[in-house]
């Protein structure tokens, strides 16, 4: 027996490091680590330990033989990547006795080093695998500072709610929220509470894990429409995020829904508008949403590619998943003979073979969306105008208007200026040189607003090692700027400044007011949708104790 990687994979290769027979790849010192879709077993070499199993955050290595009916093809998926790949010689001396590495020390301190004090602005998986590393690896103190009052960032507002595992690997970041040499301030914004200038003057070193908020418009007439929205929002919205109302959207009347893109987020928009309310009713997706959803008349999403099939942006894994929806039916739209060609042209490992499966017709658009539960792949396709009830796409017979309540454009997010930091307009990024910002001593970034919207929460841990790694060689080689201020003076600048400050404390209380309410209807948790309701719940504590 062998174990595979599913879905869920974080690709933050957790699973390499207590892999005793190296069996698992690509690892982090490979070419081609961080431009796979996802990690794999080798079903030649695995020797049934379980050890990736236990060290996975997210629960997506299981054995073969344990695989799920909707599983069973991860099996094939992991022996694939290696039939494809340029043979390993052989280890001397048999699996067991691989040659391994020399231990490296790339991200340390000299012992003699006095603690460093470095601030992690956002706490989503950038700001806590650099923080993580911090803590792991030298004496530094770490304030974590995030502008709402509840931590967690992507993992809490931006992976679907059907995702549970995937949300797992906030479990892992959590146990680094109460550590004796951390300190937290949530609900603190850095450019309105505290400057940057201020941040920095009371730390050794700060390091900006802001994200991505922004996304990118479509740039066509309409898209102000309304029922026109962008897919961040939207996922923002079944997510229960305090800065997007619950009326924000409006599904009543609507039969059809429009997604511009093929990418993961698009197809997690699609699976979600879909999907069994009731099914749904299980996960800890917004209050407002799920009743959205059951009143819903959604039956039909249309997903919008300007490529073909060949070219979806979406991994393989989650259009895998796709397919797999209890109840909905799956459709490409025959309407250009490229579409058809390129599913026929594909190769067993290539992306589009997963389509060939689907239902291929030429849909006809003036009909309404039939009783059946279904997501239409319309390739070769692009808006070229959002009308009233409508948009209006490209097609290989000419335009075509397609009938639709509302149209989400998920065609990628774009990270904002952060103020105080330089900004690069052209790729919504920070200028830097391996995360360190340029002309801005002692100031550095990770994650989306370091290298751009790309890569999952796993390719967060390797960008977090090269900006750590950059700032301790800083640290070494003298070149941060000496603090003015203290950790106690920027407590009180905080508190002082931000009107409801949320500490590690008050963030078990939100935890544990969210997982009680979970409780009394049979969930994991439902989320507080506001900022006074997080606020109210991370302060039920100190009543208590008074």
């Amino acid at each position: 027996m062998t174990y595979a990687i599913t879905q869920t994979c974080c690709n933050d290769a957790t699973c390499v490091a207590v892999c005793p027979v190296n069996c698992i790849h690509p690892t982090p010192d490979e070419p081609d680590f961080g431009r796979t879709e996802m990690l794999y077993v080798d079903p030649r070499s695995c020797i049934d330990c379980g050890a990736c199993a236990d060290a996975c955050p997210v629960d997506a290595i299981f054995p073969v033989d344990a695989l799920t009916a909707g599983q069973q093809e991860y099996a094939a998926v992991n022996a694939a990547f290696y039939e494809r790949r340029a043979p390993r010689p052989a280890p001397e001396g048999g699996p067991t006795f691989h040659a391994w590495g020399a231990p490296a020390f790339e991200r340390t301190l000299p012992s003699d080093f006095a603690p460093l004090r470095v601030a992690v602005v956002g706490t989503g998986p950038a700001g806590m695998y650099a923080a993580e590393d911090l803590l792991l690896h030298t004496n530094a103190e770490v304030t974590l500072v995030d502008r709402l009052p509840v931590a967690g960032g992507l993992v809490r507002y931006g992976v679907a709610p059907d995702h549970p595992a995937t949300k797992r690997i906030g479990d892992t970041f959590a146990r680094f929220h109460t550590h004796p040499r951390v300190r937290m301030y949530l609900g603190v914004d850095v450019g309105t509470d505290v400057t940057a200038e201020e941040l920095a003057a009371h730390h050794d070193a700060v390091v900006y894990a802001v994200g991505a908020a922004g996304d990118r418009r479509l740039g066509v007439p309409g898209e102000d429409r309304p029922g026109s929205l962008s897919a961040t929002d939207f996922v923002a919205w079944y997510n229960a995020h305090p800065e997007v109302a619950p009326d924000a959207v409006d599904l009543s009347g609507t039969e059809r829904v429009v997604v511009v893109g093929t990418g993961n987020v698009a197809l997690d928009v699609a699976r979600i508008l879909v999907a069994d309310p009731e099914a749904l009713a299980a996960t800890d997706i917004a209050d407002h949403a799920l009743a959205a959803l059951r009143a819903s008349a959604v039956r039909e999403v249309v997903l919008l590619a300007r490529r073909g099939p060949e070219d979806a942006s979406c991994t393989a894994s989650e259009l895998l998943a796709l397919g797999q929806l209890p109840g909905v039916h799956l459709v490409v739209d025959d309407h250009d003979p490229r579409v058809g060609a390129a599913l026929d042209a594909a190769g067993p490992h290539e992306k589009a073979a997963l389509l060939r499966g689907a239902v291929r017709e030429r849909v006809d658009w003036s009909e309404p969306p039939g009783p059946r539960r279904r997501i239409v792949f319309r390739f070769h396709s692009a808006p070229e105008e959002i009308l009233d009830g409508a948009v209006r796409v490209t097609g290989a017979g000419g335009p075509v208007e397609i009938p639709a309540g509302t149209v989400l454009r998920a065609v990628g997010y774009r990270g904002l200026p952060v103020p105080g930091l330089p900004f690069d307009e052209a790729n919504g990024t920070v200028p830097h040189r391996a995360g360190r910002v340029e002309g801005r001593p002692g100031t550095y970034v990770v994650g989306w607003i370091k290298r751009g919207p790309s890569g999952g929460i796993g390719a967060n841990r390797a960008c977090a090692a090269e900006t750590v790694g950059t700032l301790l060689n800083d640290a070494v080689d003298g070149a941060l700027p000496v603090p003015t201020g203290t950790g106690r003076a920027f407590d009180r600048l905080a508190r002082g400044r931000a009107r409801h400050v949320v500490d590690a404390r008050g963030l078990a209380a939100i935890e544990r007011a969210e997982r009680a309410r979970g409780e009394e209807t049979g969930r994991p948790r439902v989320k507080l949708g506001t900022v006074p309701e997080l606020v109210a719940a991370a302060r039920a504590r100190r009543r208590l104790l008074r």
